[in-house]
């Protein structure tokens, strides 16, 4: 009985140190991923007020572009991104603090400016590279440090969005398509929720949408599939154009000044041609109009695509999330009438469905939309994401991401074989 006492209380004692450990490093990071990822959502707000006002900044998107490659190069930061963070954690390589720094000032500058770019590219890396560099202040092992670099992304993105549990999701399942990094679930859900307090603190609305659903029946599911198939194809597009433009963008203009300048000069001819400040910086103005009233125009979805792959590729800074948000809203609601489906619910279905084709992330992509949505057609949006997913192919936003299994067959893929096998 002594025995088994003793075994008992050192369990316990161990799981109370693990807890302790993990305490320790999400309370740090969720009130610096809090208070940053505050002072940047207003950074933001801010500047993207002020180009509202002043339509000729959009003329010093090229000047703005010569800034961020300065600071890139004064910081050391060239060439990182949200692959390096995802890198991070698979391997537990290094996220430069400096890197904050630069993703904030770089992305500010461009949403100042009006190129078109979302929020959270800016707030993985500024995650990432908080919690990788708080657990390695306190002497986190490697392992840990990666599950802090998680636990960061998943903060900053609640804190950003308002949106903590998809956020942690998010953070521990964007790595590794197919598989949860689930240690880090606890850990990265309190950083989230404690940064989500923090903003709300700070009175930073957390992002919400007032939406009216169909009723689920046999037609409207059938309906919703179609669309779900069609957003598959504009994800997939997407994609292709945005991977495409950033290795065809540095092999063409391998000077990084030079292109900046043409690629700001491009964004700036094509915003005055397609319609100032409708596709310039996140647009979440035109989103809400898609979801909350039915509106947008036809030919949204792939102006916005364009923009942003050009935006991104020229070495401005940002995201690609928001805009798969924008390209997703815009097709779903003109699109999803012709089907005979209501356009603000099929702004909706198409908002989450490209992001999760995008992003390859399923479980969050569901979540986020309970958390958009407040639980309005939740089935029939996850049955939209559920098609989206399957048929969007095994590439995405992020090229750092490992496909574990096959999305359409029950087996693991040739690249998960080999890693286990090494």
């Amino acid at each position: 009985m002594k025995e088994f006492l003793k075994k008992e209380l050192y369990s316990f004692r161990a799981v109370a140190a693990i807890l302790a450990r993990w305490l320790l490093l999400a309370v740090p990071t969720g009130l610096v991923c809090g208070a940053v990822g505050t002072a940047f959502h207003l950074a933001v707000e801010h500047v993207t007020e002020w180009r509202a006002e002043h339509i000729w900044l959009l003329w010093l998107l090229p000047v703005a572009g010569l800034a961020i490659v300065a600071l890139y190069k004064v910081t050391g930061c060239e060439g990182m991104g949200t692959n390096n963070v995802i890198r991070a954690v698979h391997s537990g390589e290094s996220v430069s603090p400096l890197l904050v720094p630069a993703i904030f000032f770089g992305t500010v500058l461009t949403h100042l400016c009006g190129g078109s770019a979302g929020r959270e590219g800016a707030a993985l890396q500024m995650g990432g590279s908080i919690g990788y560099n708080i657990a390695k202040l306190f002497r986190f092992s490697d392992h840990d440090r990666r599950t802090a670099t998680a636990c960061g992304m998943a903060a900053f993105f609640s804190a950003l969005f308002g949106t903590p549990l998809s956020a942690t999701l998010f953070g521990i399942m964007v790595e590794d398509v197919g598989l949860a990094f689930s240690v880090a679930f606890v850990p990265g859900f309190a950083a989230a929720l404690i940064a989500y307090g923090v903003s709300l603190a700070c009175g930073i609305s957390p992002t919400h949408f007032e939406l009216t659903a169909p009723a689920l029946s046999i037609d409207s599911t059938l309906l919703v599939a179609v669309l779900g198939v069609a957003c598959a194809l504009v994800a997939r597009a997407f994609c292709w154009l945005l991977h495409t433009m950033e290795h065809e963008m540095p092999r063409r203009l391998p000077n990084p000044w030079v292109r900046a300048v043409v690629g700001g000069a491009a964004v700036v001819a094509l915003s005055y041609l397609m319609g100032v400040g409708r596709y310039n910086g996140a647009g979440m103005g035109v989103i809400t109009a898609a979801v909350e009233q039915g509106q947008a125009l036809p030919w949204d979805f792939i102006c916005k695509i364009l923009l942003t792959a050009l935006t991104l590729s020229a070495g401005f800074k940002g995201g690609e999330v928001v805009p798969s948000f924008y390209i997703g809203a815009t097709f779903g609601c003109a699109f999803g009438p012709l089907l005979g489906l209501p356009a603000g619910f099929s702004a909706a279905v198409g908002l989450v469905s490209v992001f999760c084709g995008a992003a390859n992330t399923l479980i969050p992509s569901i979540l986020l939309a309970y958390e958009l949505f407040g639980g309005v057609g939740l089935e029939l949006i996850a049955l939209g994401c559920g098609v989206c997913y399957m048929l969007s192919g095994t590439h995405g936003l992020y090229s750092s991401q490992l496909f574990v299994t096959e999305k359409l067959l029950s087996e693991y893929t040739e690249s998960w074989g080999k890693r286990l096998h090494h």
